[in-house]
């Protein structure tokens, strides 16, 4: 048998782990920074690109995509490579993958800061930079698949199997979620085709997935490949990996809706949410289990061995995040858990754990490898493992007892029937040294990433350079028809990349397509509600500052059916009440309280003095202000006609006349907002004073009605307040 010459890409792999630490270290850093930032509310004062609603979606996007990402990719390209050994389909395309995939990195962290989101979880970009994930994750794809169809290896190894549902169902949900109209083909600023109930149950189908099959499968592929090579063991059990390939990929795809339950989701969807949540246990444990049994007569070595430490609790950590998240879909358990800061450790136990220390234990055992020579130092990873999984504890464990600490308190009532803590910022300044220990913990974790970072740069400039690596193997020979007769179906899928591929994308697409089309086709899943109307100009307007500034990052608009908080915030929501918007905002976290009916709750005055300087409407408050909302210039109004006929295209019912008085109507309703202002003899005098400053700088003087805050105001101002409208007898 002939032998072939070739040579693995080690250099791809280089860039991607490369990549994996550098915007590791800036994920947790802008991760740091918001964690003080809710002991230090003012630290950015000022700053709005450096806002905690800005920052925040740019720390998950760093984390998730760049940092998470990158580490997926060099596991992937490394291993690949090696399974079916053959060097990667087309080198252009790695190339283009590595480069297309960081511009689209440096994108989110220059768009995002600037206020450019769509407000959408996990998928917070916007249009441009999301055609751009699509063509690059197709690049991608055709990369892998396209190495598997020239392999010299017969046998696809289970791991690959999970790199191929990674992309297939990435690519789905990314596009199905990611359907929005730009405002315009040079705007930054689109609308989602979907709406409120449709809106929320597309996004958390997209939303929980994300976190299935970009934190999850591609992760389970790198445990299967790097676990038995670094405790030199064979899988524990080949056939439960592939048991645990299908029905993971299959029931995964159903459980979205867990995060929307008591929501104004149907219930039916709600109930399959719940279901198959609690069938994802089986699948979850079964590919944990399997992972600490490889480890079997190996675990002599996870005393000296760094490596199997981090895989060690990595592996502990996917069991304890996929245990929590079914028991998280139960109704009861949801009820108290839902917009607390438990959410908030549940997730960090998955990206911490799972995510970060498989990552951290795959870098360890790549480099020596490829630079040729060992670790610089052992005893620095060790002290990197110590010193992370401290900060994993100090960061999740005051997160779960802050949790717990909210939602009794939110819930709790007097004997006469009123709430026992009334105001929402007494939940919040009770939690305050949680948020200490959780800062605390935060930073452990990142020394132990620097730790990382020079152990690895020791290594590298102490050994050989990366280069491509030599290897030979043996053509793949065609298979005689008496050799595949009686063939069973795995092994005839093992030799079909192609079939492989379109069987993987009917099992995720049947739970999609069961729940999302009957919620937006059969319209008795939306109720109408005659009082909803669209919003005028200005609110729209508003509405899009809110969606800028990040504002849901803390405050839900979702009223859930609990006497606790009907009593605290106003009638339970309706489906009927979201049907314009585009796209929703019921939030998945209450630092602040849910703001759904707050419209006519206070005064202008109020949320102006509030916006301004959250402490004096409400001292203690860790709300930061938000002062350039105030600044000397106008608001942009010279796309509120596209807007809006965006708007009308998606079914927003606004005439040909409201659209072209669009101008006039907001300087209507913004003139009303400013008469209200000037009740207070406060604002009269800081505004004639502002007046004065102006002139005497030279300055053209932008009246207040011509502000952003007043067109948040208005937004603000509105919400809750359709369904309080009476019909006129």
């Amino acid at each position: 048998m002939e032998m072939q010459q070739f040579y693995y890409d080690n250099k791809i792999v280089k860039k991607f782990i490369y990549a994996t630490i550098l915007f590791g270290v800036v994920g947790m850093l802008v991760g740091l920074t918001l964690a003080l930032m809710f002991l230090f509310p003012n630290l950015t004062d000022g700053i709005s690109w450096l806002s905690y609603g800005r920052l925040r979606p740019l720390h998950t996007n760093a984390v998730i995509f760049a940092f998470v990402g990158n580490a997926f990719f060099a596991g992937m390209y490394y291993s690949m490579q090696r399974l079916l050994k053959a060097r990667m389909y087309s080198d252009f395309l790695s190339q283009l993958h590595f480069w297309g995939w960081q511009l689209i990195i440096v994108a989110a962290a220059i768009t995002l800061p600037l206020g450019y989101s769509t407000s959408k979880e996990y998928a917070e970009l916007e249009w441009p930079i999301d055609i751009a994930i699509a063509f690059i994750w197709v690049v991608m794809g055709i990369n892998m698949i396209g190495t598997m169809i020239k392999r010299r290896e017969r046998h696809l190894y289970v791991a690959i199997w999970f790199y191929l549902a990674t992309f297939v169902t990435v690519a789905v949900l990314h596009i199905f979620n990611n359907l929005e109209i730009p405002v315009s083909w040079l705007s930054m600023k689109s609308y989602s085709v979907y709406a409120g109930v449709q809106d929320a149950l597309v996004q958390w189908w997209y939303g929980h997935n994300a976190v299935a099959f970009f934190l999850t499968t591609p992760f389970l592929g790198l445990m299967y490949y790097f676990i038995p090579k670094a405790a030199n063991r064979p899988v524990y059990s080949y056939r439960l990996s592939i048991v645990h390939f299908w029905s993971l990929i299959f029931i995964y795809i159903w459980a979205g809706p867990h995060h929307l339950l008591y929501s104004a989701l149907p219930n039916w969807a709600q109930n399959l949410g719940v279901a198959f949540s609690l069938m994802l246990l089986a699948p979850s444990w079964g590919g944990m289990i399997n992972g600490l049994l490889t480890l079997r007569g190996a675990w002599d070595k996870v005393r000296t061995e760094p490596i199997l430490k981090f895989f060690v609790v990595a592996i502990t950590g996917y069991g304890m995040a996929t245990f929590e998240g079914p028991m998280l879909s139960l109704k009861n358990v949801n009820a108290i858990a839902h917009f607390t800061d438990w959410i908030i450790a549940h997730v960090h136990v998955g990206a911490l754990a799972w995510n970060g220390f498989m990552a951290f234990g795959m870098i360890y055992w790549l480099v020596p490898r490829m630079t040729k020579g060992p670790l610089f130092s052992t005893k620095l990873a060790n002290f990197h493992f110590w010193i992370g999984t401290l900060g994993i504890i100090l960061y999740t464990l005051p997160m779960y007892v802050a949790g717990f600490l909210q939602a009794s308190m939110w819930k709790q009532f007097n004997p006469d029937g009123t709430l026992t803590y009334g105001n929402f910022l007494e939940t919040v300044t009770q939690i305050m040294p949680m948020y200490w220990m959780r800062a605390i913990g935060g930073s452990l974790y990142l020394t132990g990433m620097l730790v990382l970072v020079y152990n690895i740069i020791r290594t590298v400039t102490a050994n050989n350079a990366i280069e491509d690596e030599l290897a030979e193997a043996p053509a793949l020979q065609k298979i005689s028809s008496s050799r595949i007769k009686g063939e069973k179906f795995h092994p005839w899928l093992e030799r079909k990349p192609i079939q492989l591929t379109i069987l993987a994308t009917i099992a995720i697409l049947i739970g999609g397509l069961i729940q999302i089309v009957p919620t937006i086709m059969v319209k008795s899943n939306i109720p109408t509600i005659t009082s909803v109307k669209p919003y005028t100009p200005l609110e729209l307007e508003g509405r899009d500052l809110y969606i800028r500034e990040g504002c849901v990052g803390c405050h839900s608009q979702m009223v859930r059916p609990f006497r606790s908080e009907v009593e605290r915030y106003g009638p339970q929501s309706k489906a009927g009440e979201f049907v314009y918007d585009h796209p929703f905002l019921w939030g998945s976290k209450r630092t602040g309280p849910d703001l759904l009916r707050v419209g006519g709750k206070y005064n202008d005055n109020w949320h102006f003095n509030h916006m301004w300087s959250p402490e004096s409407t409400s001292p203690g408050s860790i709300m930061p202000g938000y002062k350039w909302l105030f600044d000397n210039k106008p608001l942009d109004i010279s796309d509120i006609e596209a807007k809006m006929e965006v708007m009308k295209t998606l079914g927003v019912p606004y005439t040909d006349a409201e659209i072209t008085n669009a101008k006039k109507a907001m300087k209507m309703q913004s003139q009303i907002i400013e008469d209200n202002l000037h009740v207070d003899p406060d604002f009269v005098k800081s505004y004639e004073d502002s007046k004065k400053k102006a002139a005497a700088k030279g300055e053209e003087f932008v009246l207040m009605r011509d502000r952003e805050i007043v067109a948040l105001i208005a937004y603000i101002q509105r919400l809750g307040t359709d369904i309080k409208v009476k019909d006129k007898k």
